[in-house]
Parts: C-alpha cells; sequence; structure tokens
C-alpha cells in the first residue's frame, strides 16, 4: 500500500481538474487533502509543509518568470493598438497580387506576431478577427483559410520569444535563452512548410486562393510607404528583443522589458496610445500573470506533497522503466503530454507534468533543451487538434456564427500532419547519440 499514494494523489489531482474547478485551487487542494490523509496514515510528514513559504517567496521573487508579464504586455499593445492590424494590410497587399498571395501573408505574419506576442489566444484571435473577412470576400475557400490562419496563430508556442518556452525554461532549469536559440530553427522549418503547402495547393487548387482584385493592391511609392511605416518598425523591434538575447547583451527578462518600451513608442508613434490602450493592456497582462501565479504556488505545494509521498519516485520507475529505452520515454511523455494539452492549457501541464519528468529525461541522457523544444512543438500540435485544440476554441469565437465548426476542423488537418512531421524530426534529433 505504500507506493499507492503517489498515483492516486497524482490521478486524484486530474480528476479534480477536468471537473472545471479553477486549476490552481485544485491542484493546491489535492496537495493539501493528501498531505492530511498521508499524515493520518503515517506516510507524510506534515513539517515538510514547513518548506511551503519559502518555496512560495521563491516563486515570487523569480527573476526569469519576470519576463512573462513584459512580454504579454508587449504583444497585447500591438494588437490592441492596431498596428498588427495594419500589419497584416500591409502583407496583403505586399503579396496579394499572386494566388495563394493573401494565405502566405497571413503565415508571414503570424510567425511575426509569435514573435511579437508569445501567447497563443492573443495571436489567433488577431488573425480570425483581422484576416478571415478578408480572405472570405475575396473568394479564399472556408475551410482552408480557417486552417491557415489557425495554424499561423499557433506558431506562438514554438517560435521565440514563446511564453511557452519561458516556462519550460524555468520549469526544466534550463536558460531560457538557449530554449529560444534551439527554438528559431525548428519554429522556421514549420513556418517553411505551411508556406510551401499552401503554395502546392495553389498550383493545384487555384480556385481556392484566387488573387486579391486590383484595387485592393498597392504599387511603387505607395506600396513602398505602407512597408515602411507599417511592415519594418515591428520587424525592427522583433530583431531588437531576441537579437539582444542571442547576442547575449540582455537577459530574456531585460528583453521583454524592452520591447514593452519600444511597442508603447511604436504605438506612440502612430497615433494609436491611448489610455483606453494601455488599460486593457495592463489589464490583459494582469489577468495571465496572476493566473500564473497562482498555478505555481499551487504546483509548488502539489510538488512538495507529492514528492513527500515518494510520487516522483513512481514517476522515475514508471518512465525509465518504459521499453526502446530514451525512444519509448519520449513516446509516452508526447502522448500524455498530447491529450492532457487537449483539455488543460499549458501552464497547467507546465507546472504539473514537468517537473515530473525532468528526473527521468536526466537518467535517460535526454537533452533537457531540445526536450523543452519537443514539449513546446508537441502542446502546440494539441492546440491545434479537433475537437478540443485550444486554437480551434479561440478561433470559433471569432468566427462568423454561419461557418460551421467542422469547416475550422477540416481546414486544421493538414497543418497537424505537417505538425507531426516536423515534431518526428525534432524528437529523432533529441535522442541521445
Amino acid at each position: 500500500m505504500d507506493g499507492i499514494w503517489g498515483p492516486a494523489m497524482f490521478f486524484g489531482a486530474l480528476c479534480l481538474i477536468f471537473t472545471g474547478y479553477p486549476v490552481a485551487f485544485a491542484i493546491g487542494g489535492t496537495a493539501m487533502i493528501f498531505a492530511i490523509l498521508g499524515s493520518l496514515a503515517g506516510h507524510f510528514d506534515m513539517a515538510l509543509l514547513f518548506a511551503l513559504p519559502e518555496r512560495t517567496f521563491g516563486t515570487m521573487s523569480n527573476y526569469t518568470l519576470l519576463a512573462v508579464p513584459f512580454f504579454i504586455f508587449m504583444g497585447t499593445i500591438l494588437e490592441k493598438s492596431r498596428l498588427a492590424e495594419q500589419l497584416l494590410e500591409t502583407i496583403g497587399a505586399l503579396f496579394g497580387r499572386f494566388r495563394g498571395g493573401l494565405a502566405l501573408g497571413v503565415i508571414f505574419v503570424g510567425a511575426l506576431l509569435a514573435a511579437a506576442t508569445g501567447v497563443v489566444g492573443a495571436s489567433v484571435t488577431a488573425m480570425g478577427l483581422i484576416s478571415l473577412p478578408v480572405m472570405l470576400r475575396n473568394g479564399y475557400k472556408k475551410d482552408v483559410s480557417l486552417g491557415v490562419i489557425a495554424a499561423s496563430g499557433t506558431l506562438g508556442q514554438i517560435i521565440p520569444p514563446s511564453i511557452v518556452l519561458i516556462v519550460l525554461g524555468d520549469q526544466m532549469g534550463v536558460s531560457v535563452g538557449d530554449l529560444f536559440r534551439a527554438a528559431l530553427v525548428p519554429g522556421l522549418i514549420l513556418t517553411s512548410a505551411y508556406a510551401v503547402y499552401v503554395m502546392g495547393l495553389a498550383l493545384v487548387r487555384p480556385t481556392y486562393f484566387p488573387a486579391l482584385p486590383e484595387e485592393m493592391r498597392s504599387s511603387g511609392w505607395a506600396l513602398f510607404r505602407r512597408v515602411i511605416v507599417s511592415l519594418l518598425p515591428p520587424l525592427f523591434l522583433i530583431l531588437v528583443v531576441l537579437g539582444s538575447i542571442f547576442a547575449g547583451v540582455a537577459t530574456p527578462t531585460e528583453a521583454g522589458a524592452l520591447g514593452s518600451v519600444g511597442a508603447m513608442l511604436l504605438a506612440g508613434v502612430n497615433r494609436q496610445l491611448s489610455m483606453t490602450t494601455l488599460r486593457a493592456a495592463m489589464e490583459e497582462t494582469s489577468r495571465l500573470t496572476i493566473m500564473v501565479i497562482f498555478l505555481l504556488i499551487g504546483s509548488t505545494a502539489f510538488a512538495l506533497v507529492f514528492r513527500g509521498l515518494d510520487g516522483d519516485i513512481w514517476i522515475s520507475d514508471a518512465l525509465t522503466g518504459v521499453p526502446g529505452g530514451a525512444l519509448g520515454f519520449l513516446l509516452v511523455v508526447n502522448l500524455v503530454v498530447f491529450i492532457l494539452g487537449f483539455f488543460i492549457d499549458f501552464f497547467e501541464i507546465a507546472f504539473i507534468i514537468v517537473p515530473l519528468i525532468v528526473l527521468p529525461a536526466q537518467i535517460l541522457g535526454i537533452d533537457m533543451t531540445m526536450l523543452g523544444i519537443v514539449l513546446a512543438m508537441n502542446l502546440q500540435t494539441s492546440f491545434l487538434t479537433p475537437p478540443f485544440g485550444f486554437s480551434l476554441f479561440y478561433l470559433r469565437g471569432v468566427t462568423p456564427s454561419d461557418i460551421p465548426t467542422t469547416d475550422i476542423y477540416r481546414g486544421a488537418i493538414p497543418f497537424i500532419v505537417i505538425q507531426w512531421i516536423v515534431l518526428a524530426g525534432v524528437i529523432w534529433k533529441t535522442l541521445p547519440q
């Protein structure tokens, strides 16, 4: 009976989460319940809970996690001040003369928004509101358009400065800068694969992606001016933020602060910075940051009690004993994370599941930086997979009611296949040589 406490606590927490109760309180409450039950049964030392205040203080003073509100604020300012909308319109004018050009523009803007916001919900919502009406108005096929938007908006999971990578770096004890550098190539490969698919489909099915009418295009000086005003400033901001991290000049937290100031300056220069915009951005940033902090406190209590009940030993033995060694471990972990990604948000997975798999991964000799990239790409795929993918829910919320949900699902499937192919390559690269 001694070994039953860890599994019982783990599955008890999952059951409580799936009831819809707030996750931070579900995992914190599970920790308290099992601490009491384990203590009464003589399997848990309540003195361990004295470490909880110190660990909570350590969470609150975590310098790395300070980057999260900075990048959220940076992306929200770009979204609320309509800079993202102007960016998409400019890219549409730039590529719209070609078949499939608008879809290529959406993919390109999706990658830029991913690099600017790092928040999938903001990217998918912004892309749906801005680009879907334009694509449908110009004769683009509904399901394909929806698939392009959902997939492009979800690039925020993997393209730096992703919030996902910041949290993974903190939970796995890996340098966030190293994760950003390692994620850049897979992110660009994935973006390029989307573009190749769209161009191929435009050749095979030209009616799916008609060129924009002449009156919607820009050329000459007018197009050059739009590119200078709308495209280059956000692109420069992104390059400065990421470049400062990659060059080692600034930490992710410092780069996030720089990006926040830069986003406000861009909005101000474009006369889009107002108290209404600032208030909306600060409210969104506060809401997400408070959610993250409470989740961290709840997961800290959970981890403390779970280890006190030898749950970490149970997880380590189970995962290191999987047939196939490192490959078997990666397949099992990816399957579990993929399924959980349907039902619970990334933050819950990062704070509950990820700390439990770090020790088995180290025992098996898996590179922790590459494991972080695998997990980020896996979560990106689960966000896009029907019927519970979060990105599909975000897009459904801004899609006209006369468009059935099945169109969103159907459009996402080819991009899911692309993601799985790229993910398989990253998993193979992660295996110990």
